[in-house]
């Protein structure tokens, strides 16, 4: 049976620590350093997929965009653009912009008249 340790120096050195903040872990450099997420654009075709989806999401509908070939910024600053033309909430999540509610024809317009290519995905 072992005996738990009650102080710190039992546990062999340092635990936790606060010093420089959090680290990417793809390039191990300070968050607000770090340039592989903020340079780096997403590998693909080019061609914005949009598609209206409901699995996993208790019935809710959303509208997904996909490929849109911009870095990590942009497409935050493109996300809250759509949104705001199409009046709902939604979300940015590993790439793929989410828009609440059936909103294909309207996405697809908008991105187009943006510049992109765009095109519906799916049924």
């Amino acid at each position: 049976m072992s005996r738990k340790t009650t102080s710190l120096s039992g546990l062999g050195g340092l635990v936790f620590s606060t010093d420089t903040g959090r680290h990417c872990p793809e390039c191990n450099q300070p968050v607000a350093d770090c340039v592989c997420k903020k340079m780096q654009i997403p590998e693909g075709d080019g061609i914005a997929r949009v598609r209206r989806e409901s699995k996993g999401r208790g019935g809710k509908t959303v509208t997904t965009v996909t490929g849109v070939p911009l870095a990590e910024a942009e497409l935050k600053e493109l996300a809250s653009a759509l949104k705001r033309r199409c009046g709902t909430g939604g979300s940015l999540k590993e790439g793929v912009i989410e828009i609440q509610g059936d909103q294909v024809q309207l996405l697809l317009d908008e991105l187009q008249k943006r510049g992109f290519k765009a095109k519906k995905s799916g049924g």
